[in-house]
């Protein structure tokens, strides 16, 4: 698993890369570094390099140990090459970096985990997704097209979208955990222990949040 960082470039960097500019996001874009020899750190670190000459920027950038959150994601970055209208994917989506260094298939693994945890939070599946390419036309995620065929991409969106199934089926139906919580009530009312009282209030609240349901105070 990997570590999640929020370290945002300053809205000062040169080049624009953190324009300031809001994001209602509609997609996810996935692209790759590009450089076989980087990590995640020192993604963020080009961003802020004095060296850095480009305008480019990412929201988010990930590794085989860590992601790196850089700019907001409500804001702009300006990652799929496609311009500035209001319906470009610099202008609409948000971006994750894929780095190439060290255990890619582990970083790959991060990279799905992340993208689904990213989709369940807001709702989406995997038709929300978008490569560079997309875009823009670059050969990006590079590493999922072989010679024309982004088999890869494929594999990875299986892979976001298996990941997603799983956690759909590993909730607790909402009736059944309501069913077991009128049991638990019976047996909160027949004690009058503060304790006992606790630990049942405890244990309904936690087969509200396994079956998608707010807590109730105790």
């Amino acid at each position: 698993m990997y570590t999640y960082i929020v370290d945002h470039i300053p809205r000062s960097t040169p080049n624009n890369r953190r324009p300031g500019l809001p994001l209602n996001a509609t997609t996810i874009t996935i692209h790759n570094t590009a450089n076989s020899s980087s990590t995640a750190r020192n993604e963020r670190n080009w961003l802020t390099n004095p060296s850095n000459s480009a305008t480019a920027s990412y929201h988010i950038v990930i590794d085989q140990k860590e992601a790196i959150e850089c700019i907001p994601l409500t804001e702009v970055a300006w990652h799929a090459g496609d311009g500035n209208s209001a319906t470009s994917g610099n202008r609409t989506s948000i971006s994750i970096e894929i780095t190439e260094s060290g255990n890619y298939s582990a970083t790959l693994a991060n990279a799905a985990a992340l993208t689904a945890s990213m989709l369940k939070e807001r709702g989406w599946g995997t038709d929300r997704l978008r490569r560079h390419y997309d875009w823009s036309g670059k050969n990006c995620p590079r590493k999922m097209n072989q010679d024309g065929d982004w088999g890869g991409w494929d594999s990875f969106v299986a892979q976001v979208n298996t990941i997603l199934q799983e956690e759909e089926e590993e909730m607790l139906d909402p009736k059944d955990a309501n069913n077991i919580i009128r049991f638990l009530s019976a047996a909160y009312m027949a004690t009058t222990d503060p304790e006992a009282r606790a630990e049942f209030n405890r244990l309904a609240n936690e087969l509200r949040r396994v079956s998608g349901q707010n807590p109730e105070p105790g």
